[in-house]
């Protein structure tokens, strides 16, 4: 590809140009959907390396408790993203029909089910913010100081929901364009309140810690009111019009049982992390902050990785509904080759540059010293990564979620969580024992993952 073709391209993926996936060039097709994946996956996770820039200020008990509520935050993300697969895979299948119609239907029915979710999830937020601190570790310093972070996410988390269910829509309908430049407001909307409510200014108090959650509620909240407007308006390929925001019991078990699979490989995953969080929570404050940034690092990096993941995803789904199940499978390797590339040389940049990275968010040593061997030990995978994230959303692109909850269950259950246990605690291996065992069952995953996929029966998989 020439550097005029590549520029001429890129700024088609930005603007949002439809295109058919289905037919012509498999690398142009990865290359457009990536683009703007890429962008939305790093948007994202830009909120939380603002949240960790502007919190590491105020000492390692407060970056512990981001660290310790987003470890929880991310059962919320592991529903989420679950639904979100369902919701792509059967987006995509639909439009690869070309039934418009049935997609938004399928929409409206997401929408729906992620408000239902996200009530029940708040409430439990709300009311005990305290207990879930103190079960996740949290000294009691560390509750009275920023239970009030807690509370204020979770107990708005219809902002994550709508964000991710919404978004998984316009990604299924291949205007994935579309949910990058939402993220784009509600970042540059976070990063402007982020200084504003933790340190305060004017009339405005300084919250600390708390106000970090308010301003990223405020953010995301934003985001998913342009959201709705987009899909109202009809100013993306999926047009839901204010008549169609009624039950249909049909579109929704379908949308339940795809996506029932999705939740469950997310809630092992986000579950199985949770009790990783829980176990360097033993080693004291400077290493679960060290940790904390380290993963927020990481998950900055892994973002472009999950875009051409998702990319695949929906080349997956859109390609299977056209009848062309060949063409599916050779977008996966090609897009697993490209991600492999990517992640190669993120690994090298975290070799050599770990601790200049870790002191951008802190300049005490020991999170410093902590939070770099956490991105060396980790980052040592990436190239397994890249391949079995693309496999394990070429599955869930297909709509078969179910063989990647096995693979979760097989490699983070029975696997992951007992061996880092054993390594760091019982051999007194310390963090480094949690670091070793995080690698080595993301290798498994892709391992794993490439032998089932081989087999090719998520070809036969109809949603």
């Amino acid at each position: 590809m020439t550097i005029k073709r590549f520029l001429r391209h890129f700024r088609q993926a930005l603007a949002g140009e439809h295109q058919d996936y289905t037919s012509g060039s498999i690398r142009k097709a990865i290359f457009m959907l990536s683009v703007p994946m890429v962008m939305e996956m790093m948007m994202e996770s830009i909120f939380f390396l603002v949240d960790a820039y502007f919190v590491s200020s105020l000492g390692a008990n407060a970056i512990a408790t981001v660290g310790l509520t987003e470890s929880v935050l991310t059962l919320v993300y592991a529903i989420a993203i679950g639904l979100s697969m369902g919701v792509t895979a059967i987006v995509a299948r639909r439009v690869g029909e070309k039934d418009l119609p049935g997609a938004g239907k399928t929409a409206v029915q997401a929408i729906f089910l992620g408000v239902l979710v996200a009530a029940m999830i708040s409430a439990i937020g709300i009311v005990f913010p305290k207990e879930i601190l103190s079960l996740m570790g949290g000294s009691p310093e560390l509750i009275e100081e920023g239970y009030g972070y807690t509370q204020i996410l979770l107990g708005g988390n219809i902002t994550i929901m709508l964000l991710f269910l919404i978004n998984a829509i316009f990604r299924g309908a291949g205007d994935a364009s579309v949910a990058m430049r939402v993220l784009i407001i509600s970042n540059l909307l976070n990063i402007m309140l982020d200084p504003l409510f933790i340190f305060g200014w004017g009339p405005v108090p300084g919250f600390g810690v708390k106000g970090a959650a308010i301003a990223t509620t405020i953010g995301r909240g934003s985001a998913v009111v342009i959201q709705l407007l987009i899909l109202i308006y009809g100013w993306s390929k999926i047009k839901v019009a204010l008549r169609q925001f009624t039950f249909h019991a049909g579109i929704m078990w379908n949308l339940i049982k795809v996506s029932l699979g999705g939740i469950g490989q997310f809630i092992i995953g986000t579950s199985s992390w949770v009790f990783l969080m829980r176990i360097m929570a033993e080693f004291g404050s400077e290493v679960l902050a060290g940790y904390t940034i380290a993963i927020r690092v990481l998950m900055f990096t892994l973002m472009p990785s999950w875009g051409m993941s998702n990319a695949a995803a929906t080349l997956v789904g859109q390609n299977l509904g056209a009848g062309k199940p060949e063409r599916a499978e050779r977008s996966v390797w090609k897009t697993g080759k490209y991600n492999a590339w990517f992640m190669i040389g993120v690994s090298l940049f975290y070799l050599f540059f770990a601790e200049g990275i870790m002191r951008v968010f802190s300049q005490e040593p020991a999170i410093v010293e902590y939070g770099a061997l956490s991105l060396r030990v980790i980052a040592a995978g990436y190239v397994f990564y890249a391949y079995g994230m693309v496999i394990i959303q070429a599955f869930n692109g297909a709509g078969d979620t179910r063989t990647p909850t096995i693979i979760n269950f097989f490699c983070f259950w029975l696997f992951q969580l007992p061996v880092a246990y054993l390594w760091a605690v019982s051999l007194d291996l310390g963090p480094l024992g949690v670091l070793i065992a995080i690698t080595v069952a993301e290798v498994f995953i892709a391992v794993i993952g490439i032998w089932l996929f081989r087999k090719g029966r998520w070809k036969e998989v109809v949603v």
